[in-house]
């Protein structure tokens, strides 16, 4: 076999492996792209699309996903990729969640977020998908986006390959990487620096480290609609009163106590599947409904029934569209940190091993690309 050079080769084509591919490419490095599998059928497509600064930490995180977010304006312009820059409301039903909302919208302003506390009759105005009967008010937030994660996993390699000339090997997995260089089936290539976006596979690329890391993976259960009836709009995204409880940005609200203290004690089995319900609509018009959240390294196959009852029970309490039907139930894993933001790995000079950013892959994968090949100059 035949040995290659290149100046940046990144192991897998999930969208922080593209994010790495399109920031690396734009500063003029040559890049190629390996992908185990015919196309990217990981957590980058299992999920809502939603790219949600709102639910990072106020500081580096938030201030991370901010500058991720302009990435990702960027290249869904050039690429011509629908998106959605709508904004998103966190609904609340009760008292409980109420307070949070109200707390957040106080406290958040003056750490950089762009919200506001909606009453009733403002969160019906902004939004067709509320129920009046079941609304007390919203947090809203101008700074999410939705994608369709389908499409922009497909539309993004392709722009990638046409404007960059970033080579992109599918169906070749990398067995092994060594001194920069990279050994798949098909030949050896030799690289500048080599990033590597394994997602989930902990077995294959240095397995030893993966084994003590500390990384769990986390499995959740999700449900599309089809195209909703006469180019029906949702609106900005949305999220129930569970959210708060799962993000870290509320946090710094005193009153999220006594919301995990009702959920505890009044919806126990929403806590032991780790769900919260959260809204998206894709460009084909249909709607994505999720999620719960089990965490070990061996995720079960097989979904349970109970899990998506539960999610689209809670929905039904604050949620109106013209049609909840579902098309499309799925499962998706991604890779977790108990501790950490994300984990980064230096097996040594010129490699990197980054992977873990959890639930907040679509909202960080940009900024990490950015932090990851800056250090790199």
């Amino acid at each position: 076999m035949t040995e290659r050079s290149t100046d940046t080769a990144i192991v897998g084509a999930g969208i922080l492996g593209l994010a790495h591919a399109y920031i690396a490419a734009k500063s003029g490095k040559k890049v190629t792209v390996f992908e185990r599998h015919p196309a990217a059928s990981g957590a980058s497509i299992a999920n809502f699309g939603l790219l949600w600064p709102i639910g990072q930490t106020a500081g580096r995180m938030f201030d991370l996903a901010m500058k991720s977010r302009y990435q990702w304006l960027e290249i869904l312009q050039a690429a011509r990729i629908p998106y959605k820059d709508t904004g998103s409301l966190h609904v609340a039903c009760r008292k409980e969640e109420a307070a949070v909302g109200q707390e957040f919208a106080e406290l958040g302003p003056t750490l950089g977020y762009q919200c506001a506390w909606l009453s009733r009759d403002e969160t019906l105005a902004r939004s067709p998908a509320v129920q009046p009967a079941a609304v007390v008010g919203a947090l809203w937030s101008g700074t999410e986006i939705m994608v369709d994660p389908r499409e922009v996993l497909r539309k993004i390699p392709e722009f990638l390959a046409e404007q960059y000339g970033v080579q992109f090997h599918w169906n070749c997995p990398v067995h092994s990487v060594e001194r920069s260089r990279i050994v798949t089936s098909r030949r050896t290539w030799q690289a500048e620096r080599v990033i590597v976006c394994n997602g989930t596979d902990f077995e294959t690329l240095f397995p030893d480290f993966f084994a003590q890391s500390g990384l769990v993976r986390c499995r959740l259960q999700m449900m599309r609609t089809g195209p909703q009836p006469q180019n029906w709009n949702l609106g900005p995204a949305i999220a129930g009163g569970l959210t708060f409880r799962f993000y870290p940005s509320f946090r710094i609200c005193r009153s999220l106590d006594a919301l995990r203290a009702y959920i505890a004690q009044q919806m126990p089995e929403y806590d032991r599947f780790g769900i919260h319900t959260m809204v998206s609509q894709a460009s084909s018009g249909g709607l994505t409904f999720g999620d719960s959240h089990e965490y070990g390294l061996a995720p079960t196959p097989f979904n349970r029934d109970c899990i998506d009852a539960m999610i689209l029970r809670h929905l039904e309490t604050f949620l109106q569209v013209p049609d909840r039907s579902i098309a499309e139930r799925w499962y998706g894993v991604y890779a977790k940190h108990p501790e950490e933001p994300w984990v980064r790995y230096q097996p040594e000079d010129g490699v990197d091993v980054i992977t873990g950013l959890g639930g907040a892959g679509m909202t960080l994968s940009f900024g990490v690309a950015l932090e990851t090949l800056e250090a790199l100059c």
